[in-house]
């Protein structure tokens, strides 16, 4: 046997359907029971606990108890950026299992992405970042260019209060739906944080879909874009 990570036990993991249903469920960075990701794979409640105990197992899920009940959540970020990834491979590589309509225009406008914004918006705020040096590539690396500092700063983000999760600050993820790169990281998950703190958006009920009103879209692109 080779040594290094095992990439067949992940990926055996992931690859069944109802798992990975179930995996994408809680890519909105929320926590559900066994009873509602039983219905998101189309699976049984006894059934569902068995791809559940076993994502467990895997390290891929988080485990949380509220009174009686108990909610499943990705284990963390890394998590959920693997899943992105995946689902960027799948679009670019293969068939696409997806109803056309109106809430798929709405996930690649833009969307929730674990903790952080992805879709359309998140792709062209990562470029105007670049294109203005408030956030720089260090070879394969993202990290917070000599612009940075005061733009968060302006903004009311503090970028020395960053530093102190373990997670990195800047991390690109791959878009799945523009198949380009977002902002992960704790960077990305503050400035998400900004935009619902300031109500600029909401998340679509039953998806993750991220739903800018007008005013709001106004401001974000205002503050976030060139």
């Amino acid at each position: 046997m080779r040594n290094g990570p095992d990439i067949a036990r992940i990926a055996s993991l992931v690859g069944d359907p109802a798992r990975a249903n179930m995996l994408t469920a809680l890519m909105g960075g929320g926590a559900l029971t066994a009873s509602e990701l039983a219905l998101e794979a189309g699976v049984t409640v006894q059934t569902a606990s068995s791809h559940l105990s076993k994502l467990m197992e895997g390290g891929l899920l988080s485990l949380a108890a509220q009174g009686r009940h108990r909610y499943y959540g990705l284990a963390n970020a890394q998590v959920a950026a693997m899943l992105e990834s995946i689902m960027g491979v799948a679009a670019s590589t293969g068939p696409q299992r997806v109803r056309p309509g109106p809430r798929d225009a709405t996930m690649r406008e833009a969307r929730i992405c674990y903790d952080h914004l992805a879709g359309d918006h998140a792709v062209a705020m990562l470029d105007g970042f670049l294109a203005r040096e408030i956030i720089t590539r260090d070879g394969e690396k993202l990290v917070i260019g000599p612009a940075g500092p005061s733009f968060f700063r302006a903004v009311g983000i503090e970028p020395d209060a960053l530093k102190k999760s373990r997670r990195p600050i800047c991390r690109a993820c791959l878009d799945w739906s523009v198949r380009r790169s977002h902002l992960a990281g704790s960077l990305g998950a503050a400035i998400f944080n900004r935009i619902v703190s300031e109500k600029w958006a909401r998340l679509e009920a039953g998806s993750r879909a991220v739903i800018f009103s007008p005013p709001g879209k106004r401001a974000f692109e205002k503050t976030f874009l060139p």
